[in-house]
């Protein structure tokens, strides 16, 4: 048991948004005003790879703190999310007919 001095370590769910997450969400509102791939706007922009930034992406789509942030386009990014997902599984299904 924790003592009385000791916070709780939030959570990956609960934890406030960081500087780079909220500079995510910015860049995910307006990547289009960049020039070239997105891509290489994200490599530019973070120096992260297109995997880790979209690893990064998926976990603040279910964040309670993007949400709050910025309702909107994460609503929005869960829908295109679930679009994605619904069109991976129709591919997969009639794969199996």
């Amino acid at each position: 048991m924790p003592s009385n001095n000791e916070q709780p370590v939030p959570s990956a769910s609960n934890r406030p948004l960081s500087e780079r997450d909220a500079r995510i969400l910015a860049f995910e509102r307006s990547w289009w005003r960049h020039a070239g791939a997105k891509e290489q706007a994200i490599r530019k922009e973070f120096g992260l790879s297109s995997a880790r930034y979209y690893q990064l992406l998926g976990a603040l789509i279910d964040s309670p703190a993007a949400l709050a942030h910025d309702p909107m386009l994460i609503k929005r990014l869960q829908r295109v999310r679930e679009a994605r997902l619904a069109a991976r599984s129709a591919r997969l299904l009639s794969r199996d007919d």
